[in-house]
This record gives C-alpha cells, sequence and structure tokens, in this order.
C-alpha cells in the first residue's frame, strides 16, 4: 500500500504541467501579437481598411505603407458602401426667374462702339426739365435750330458719345417726343435719367409734374441734311481739334489719314477730337457710326470756327 508521502508529487507535477502549458500558450500569444503589432502598416487589416477608404467605402490604393491615407476628396452620390436614401429629384424654384435684360445688338464688324447707348434697346429712367436757353449745351454745337434738345445723363453721356444721338422718349400715359442730344446732365444725375428742355418735356406732362417715369430709345430720323466738319478755335497744321455737325446716327469715332494710314483721334468730354501734334490736321477724314458705317471726307481744309458743309450723310436705320 503506497504511503501518502509518495502520492503528493503528483499534484505538483500536474500543476507545473498547467503552469508549464499556460506559458508555452502565452508566450504563443505573445509572438502573435508581436507579429500583428510589426507587419507592414503596424496595425490590423480591420484598422487600416477603416482608416483609410475614399469617400466612396473602397479602400485608398494609392497609400504608401506606413503613411496615412490622404484626405479623401469627396464624391458625389451616396458612398457604394453604405448607401443612403435616395434623394428627391430637385424641382424647379418657385420663385419667378428675373426678366432678363434686353440683349444689346451685336458689335458692327469693324470693331467700333459708341458707348453705353446701343440700338435696338429700350432704357428706363426718368425725365426732369431745365431752361435749354438757345439749346446749346456741353457738345458744343451751338444754337440748335429748335429746342427739342436734352442733357443726357452723366454716365450714359459717357465722354460725349451721347453728343447728337436722336432719342424717341416715351411717358407713361402714351405721349411721346423726339429729342437731340446737345447737353450733359451732371451727377446726381442716374443713369437712364434724361434732362429735356421745358419745351420737350411740355409735350410729356405739365411742367409742375418736375419728374415723370419715362422709357427712351435711339432713333434714326429722315433728314436730307448732310453732315459738316468745323474746327475748333486755334487750330493749325501743328494742333487741332475736330468736330463733325448734323449726323444722323451718334459718331462712334473720327479718324485722320497718316502716311502709315488712318488714325483714331481722342474724343473730348466736350465733344471735339484732338490731334495734339497736328497729325492729320487739314487731311482726309474718316467718320463711323455707332452701326459701323464709315465715311470718308475729302477737302476740309483747316479753318477754325467755320462750319464746312460735306456731301455725305449715315444711312438712315430703321
Amino acid at each position: 500500500m503506497a504511503s501518502a508521502s509518495h502520492r503528493r508529487p503528483r499534484p505538483a507535477r500536474k500543476r507545473r504541467t498547467a503552469l508549464l502549458s499556460a506559458a508555452v500558450v502565452a508566450a504563443v500569444g505573445l509572438v502573435v501579437c508581436l507579429v500583428v503589432a510589426l507587419r507592414p502598416g503596424g496595425e490590423p487589416d480591420t484598422v487600416r481598411t477603416a482608416a483609410g477608404p475614399d469617400a466612396g467605402g473602397r479602400p485608398s490604393a494609392g497609400t504608401a505603407p506606413g503613411k496615412p491615407a490622404p484626405a479623401a476628396k469627396a464624391e458625389p452620390g451616396p458612398s457604394a458602401a453604405s448607401p443612403g436614401p435616395t434623394s428627391a429629384p430637385a424641382t424647379p424654384s418657385a420663385r419667378p426667374s428675373p426678366t432678363a435684360a434686353p440683349r444689346s445688338p451685336a458689335r458692327p464688324a469693324s470693331g467700333t462702339a459708341a458707348g453705353r447707348i446701343a440700338p435696338g434697346v429700350t432704357y428706363r429712367g426718368v425725365a426732369t426739365h431745365y431752361d435749354a436757353a438757345d439749346g446749346d449745351g456741353a457738345c458744343s454745337f451751338g444754337p440748335s435750330p429748335d429746342l427739342m434738345v436734352a442733357a443726357m445723363n452723366h454716365t450714359d453721356y459717357e465722354t460725349s458719345a451721347a453728343c447728337g444721338a436722336y432719342l424717341l422718349v416715351r411717358a407713361a400715359n402714351g405721349a411721346s417726343v423726339t429729342v437731340r442730344v446737345t447737353n450733359e446732365c451732371p451727377l446726381p444725375c442716374a443713369p437712364g435719367q434724361l434732362d429735356l428742355s421745358k419745351q420737350a418735356f411740355a409735350k410729356l406732362a405739365g411742367l409742375s409734374a418736375g419728374r415723370i417715369p419715362v422709357s427712351w430709345s435711339l432713333l434714326s430720323p429722315a433728314t436730307s441734311d448732310t453732315i459738316s466738319i468745323r474746327y475748333k478755335t486755334g487750330s493749325s497744321r501743328h494742333w487741332c481739334g475736330i468736330q463733325a455737325l448734323g449726323h444722323r446716327n451718334p459718331l462712334a469715332r473720327l479718324e485722320v489719314r497718316t502716311g502709315s494710314g488712318w488714325q483714331r483721334l481722342t474724343r473730348t468730354e466736350y465733344n471735339y477730337f484732338l490731334s495734339p501734334d497736328g497729325t492729320g490736321c487739314g487731311g482726309p477724314l474718316r467718320l463711323t457710326d455707332l452701326h459701323g458705317e464709315r465715311l470718308t471726307v475729302e477737302g476740309v481744309i483747316v479753318r477754325p470756327d467755320a462750319v464746312q458743309p460735306t456731301r455725305v450723310q449715315f444711312a438712315r436705320v430703321t
């Protein structure tokens, strides 16, 4: 019969065996953890996949190992990995669209520009009135043969580009009048505003109204007159200012002929075109209206303050 002293060691060996097994398992687990921790990227696949997808839920294909994935660029539409509710189709806004502004006509083939005012466009503003005296004004035309004249607001006057333009002006009551721009209405006259002679304003409303809403547009009137040319006081072969008078349509440019071709002169606010070094003074001139029609004028000599008629006129545009 075995003694008790021969029985005790067995449980001790079992405990040692169990401890050894546990230590082996722990060591193996530690090795596995180290292998996982030290693999490229330093983190489990599940972590990398969560950190590096693009906006569509797909893993980034261009990320270098060991570097954080770059910020993803948003893509339109819901993510393929996490689809959301389908968006309802866009519906038109309940607000009415603003009325489209009048489309300006195409520029003439010659590339000329006559300023802000264009043919075929109706402008809206207000009309006021002033004492036009003899009808002269900033355009330097001199006394007018009639007093159906207007002063154009500073913005649309645009360095005298509006000078000589004929306008058909209409009031809200249906009355209308045709006027010629001979003057400038300085600030605070607003864009679209016309300051009419008292005589012209009276065709639309009583003078006591003072200020009325109007619409206006360019007019190309019927006329038997031809264009005239005037050289400014002090003009000579060394310096000159040139002005065109009586043109049916607004004048876009005035050019003088030189040895190398046509040279465009600079327009002043008082409606003369200047040649500061005398280039072209007394020679052929070329006039262009806002529609792009060109007229050549010859035989006009440097004669200051004299109105010299020509045989040409711009065509009527209807």
